[in-house]
C-alpha cells in the first residue's frame, strides 16, 4: 500500500544550508537582498522579530501554476508558468522564446494554490511587476526562457488592501456578535434554571468557560525578548522509526538564530528498525562539512540506545547528555522556524519559570480535509486556549512538538517519569502531560506564541482517530493527578481547571440528553442545542480568520460537528479504558505484548473451535 503523498510548503533550498546562525565572523549579513530592500532603518541585531519578517520577505517557494501576462492592456499570447514565488517576486518561464524586456512593467494574474505559501496566501492575485532579469535553461531537452519579476507591492501590503484587512473587520464585528448572542442564550438559561437545572447548569458554565477562554486568549501577549538574556539550550530529538522526516528536524534544530557557544543538538535513537540512523547521519554528516565555522562537530551528536527502551527514556538519555540548564524536547517529525528557540527561552528570566511551550502549527495542512480540520484546531488550541492558561503561568501540557525545561526538574523527576504506572499498567504516552503535571508542582509553565514550529499530523483517518482515542486516555489520566495538586495554584486557573474536566467528561451525556431524549420524550426539536453548537463553531472559525487570514477558517465549522458526532464519543471509551498503554501507532513493547496476547487468544480460540469440532464427529460416527 503506497503512503499518502503530503502536501507541503516546500522553500527553495538556500546555497547555505545554515542562513540563519549569527555569524561569528560577520563574513554574511543575516537578511539577504529582497528583505533587505524592506529595512526601515538600521537593523538592531537583537531585534529577532523584525529580522523574521526581513527574512520572511525573501523567502522564496517551490511552485507551479500558470501566470497570465499582460503588457498595457494586450494581454501576451504565450503561455508562462511561476517556478517559484516569494513576498516580493516570482520566477516564471515559458517553453516558447519571448520578448518581455528587462525594467518593462507588466501586469500578472495567477492564483495561488493552497500549500504553494505559507497559509493566508492562498487566492487569486493581480498585480503589477518589474521584470529585473532574463535567463534561459535546459530542462529535460527543452530550452525555457525564464524571467525574474518583482512586484511593485509586495503581497503583504498587496493581501491587507484586497483580503486579510477586511478578514479581520468582519472576523472582529461577528466575535462580538456571536459573543454577546451566547451571552443572551445563557441569559435564557438562568430565566429556565428551575425546569432543568442539571441542563442549564451545564450551559452557563460550558459558555463562561468558552467566552472567558477566548478573552484571555485575544488579549495575551508573548514575553519580549530581552537581548543580554540568552541561556544555553540543549534541543534533544527523541526519535523512533522516523526516516521520512529525521533529516528535517535536525537541520531546522541546528540552524537557529541563537549563539554558536550556546546551542546543541542531540539525537536520541529509540533502536529504530528502518532507515531513520541513516538518514539521520547523513544530514549530521551534510551540517558538519558545511558548519566548520560554526563547530558543529561539538554542538551535533547522534546517540543510538542498544533497545526500544520508549519515547521517555530516549528524551531522559538526552537529558543527561545535556550541557546546557535548559533543554527543548523536539519531536522528530517537528520543524522549527528560525528563531523558535530564542523567543521559547525568554519567560525563563523568571526564577519560578519551569517549564514554557511553543505554538505548533500543522506542516501538512493542505494535504486534505482531515489534515485543514486539525489546522484550525491547532491554532485555536494553542493560540486561544494555551495562551489563556499561560495569563495565570499554569499552562497544562507543555506540547511534545516544541517544549522547553530546566534540566534540573526534569533529573528530579526522572525516576518517577520513567516508572509511572496507572492502575498497574506502564504509562507508555502522554509523556508531555505527565512531565507538565511533575513540573507544575513546585514551578509555573508558561506559553510563548512567536516561538513556532510546525509538525506532521495524521492525514489518514484511522491513524488520527488512535492518536485522538490516545491523548484522550492520556488527558483523562493525568487530570486526575493534576486535580491533587491544582488548587494549590492560582485560585480563578483552578476554576477554569475543575470546569475544563467536567464539560468534556458530561459533553456525551448532554449530547444524547438534547438529541436524543428530548426529541423522543417531549417532541421537541432542539434548536437551542443546535444553534449553539453553530455558535461554538463560529467563535472557533472567527478567531481562525482573525488572526490567520486564511481561506481554511470555514473548518472550524466543520471540525465542532466532527468532534460532536464523531470524536465525542471516544470519550466514554476513555473512561473505561484509560489505563490501556497501548499506542495503536507505533510498535512499543506495550504494543507488542497486546499484539502476543491477541495472537494467543486467537489461538486458543481455534484449538477449541477444532476440539469441538473433532468430538461433533466423533459423536456422529
Amino acid at each position: 500500500m503506497n503512503e499518502k503523498k503530503e502536501v507541503l510548503t516546500i522553500p527553495r533550498s538556500d546555497r547555505r544550508i545554515l542562513s540563519n546562525i549569527p555569524d561569528p565572523e560577520n563574513v554574511r549579513s543575516l537578511v539577504n537582498r529582497r528583505g533587505a530592500s524592506y529595512q526601515k532603518e538600521e537593523i538592531d541585531p537583537t531585534d529577532v522579530n523584525e529580522i523574521y519578517r526581513l527574512q520572511q520577505l525573501s523567502l522564496r517557494y517551490k511552485t507551479n501554476f500558470e501566470v497570465q501576462i499582460k503588457r498595457g492592456k494586450q494581454k501576451v499570447s504565450d503561455k508562462y508558468y511561476a517556478e517559484d514565488i516569494s513576498v516580493t517576486g516570482i520566477l516564471i518561464y515559458s517553453d516558447s522564446p519571448n520578448n518581455l524586456l528587462i525594467n518593462e512593467i507588466i501586469t500578472m494574474k495567477f492564483t495561488i494554490p493552497g500549500g504553494a505559501m505559507p497559509e493566508g496566501y492562498e487566492s487569486r492575485v493581480k498585480i503589477k511587476a518589474k521584470v529585473v532579469r532574463h535567463f534561459t535553461k535546459e530542462v529535460d531537452g527543452v530550452t525555457r526562457c525564464y524571467y525574474a519579476c518583482e512586484f511593485l507591492q509586495h503581497l503583504n501590503d498587496y493581501m491587507t488592501k484586497k483580503r486579510w484587512g477586511l478578514s479581520i473587520f468582519v472576523a472582529s464585528l461577528f466575535l462580538l456578535i456571536v459573543s454577546l448572542i451566547v451571552m443572551l442564550m445563557r441569559a435564557e438559561s438562568v430565566i429556565y434554571f428551575k425546569f432543568n437545572k442539571f441542563l442549564y447548569l451545564y450551559s452557563i458554565i460550558a459558555a463562561t468557560f468558552l467566552l472567558s477562554r477566548y478573552l484571555f486568549g485575544i488579549f495575551y501577549r508573548n514575553v519580549p525578548i530581552n537581548p543580554n538574556f540568552e541561556p544555553g539550550v540543549s534541543i534533544i530529538i527523541p526519535v523512533f522509526n522516523e526516516e521520512q522526516w529525521i533529516h528535517r528536524t535536525v537541520l531546522s534544530c541546528m540552524n537557529q538564530y541563537y549563539p554558536v557557544d550556546k546551542l546543541e543538538v542531540i539525537v536520541v535513537d529509540d533502536y529504530s528498525t528502518d532507515r531513520t540512523e541513516e538518514k539521520a547521519k547523513e544530514m549530521i554528516d551534510f551540517i558538519h562539512n558545511e558548519g566548520e565555522r560554526f563547530k558543529t562537530k561539538n554542538r551535533l551528536s547522534f546517540h543510538k540506545l542498544p533497545q526500544n527502551g520508549g519515547k521517555r527514556e530516549a528524551l531522559v538519555a538526552g537529558v543527561h547528555l545535556a550541557k546546557h540548564d535548559l533543554v527543548v524536547f523536539v519531536d522528530s517529525d517537528s520543524f522549527l522556524e528560525p528563531h523558535a528557540i530564542r523567543n521559547l527561552v525568554q519567560p525563563f528570566q523568571d526564577p519560578k519559570m519551569g517549564g514554557v511551550a511553543g505554538r505548533t502549527e500543522v506542516e501538512n495542512k493542505f494535504t486534505n480535509a482531515l489534515t485543514k480540520l486539525q489546522t484550525v484546531r491547532y491554532y485555536i488550541a494553542f493560540r486561544i486556549m494555551k495562551a489563556a492558561e499561560s495569563w495565570f503561568d499554569t499552562v497544562t501540557c507543555l506540547s511534545g512538538p516544541l517544549a522547553c525545561y530546566r534540566k534540573e526538574l526534569i533529573l528530579k523527576n526522572e525516576t518517577a517519569w520513567l516508572n509511572q504506572k496507572f492502575l498497574g499498567q506502564p504509562a507508555t504516552f502522554g509523556d508531555d502531560r505527565s512531565m507538565t503535571n511533575y513540573i507544575l508542582k513546585t514551578h509555573r509553565t508558561g506559553y510563548q506564541d512567536n516561538a513556532v514550529c510546525s509538525t506532521i499530523v495524521p492525514s489518514d483517518t484511522k491513524v488520527f482517530l488512535s492518536q485522538q482515542m490516545r491523548w484522550k486516555r492520556s488527558w483523562l489520566r493525568e487530570s486526575l493527578r493534576a486535580f491533587l495538586f491544582m488548587w494549590k495554584k492560582e485560585p480563578f486557573m483552578f476554576l477554569f481547571f475543575i470546569i475544563g474536566l467536567i464539560v468534556p467528561i458530561a459533553a456525551p451525556i448532554v449530547v444524547v440528553y438534547n438529541l436524543i431524549y428530548v426529541p423522543i420524550m417531549h417532541g421537541v426539536f432542539p434548536t437551542t442545542f443546535l444553534i449553539g453548537l453553530l455558535l461554538m463553531s463560529m467563535l472557533m472559525s472567527l478567531a481562525h480568520l482573525f488572526f490567520r487570514r486564511s481561506k481554511l477558517w470555514a473548518f472550524g465549522f466543520i471540525f465542532v460537528l466532527f468532534y460532536e458526532f464523531i470524536l465525542l464519543w471516544q470519550m466514554p471509551v476513555a473512561w473505561v479504558t484509560f489505563w490501556k498503554s497501548t499506542w495503536g501507532t507505533r510498535e512499543t513493547p506495550q504494543d507488542v505484548m497486546a499484539k502476543e496476547k491477541k495472537l494467543e487468544k486467537q489461538k486458543l480460540r481455534k484449538s477449541r473451535i477444532s476440539i469441538l469440532k473433532i468430538r461433533k464427529m466423533g459423536e456422529r460416527e
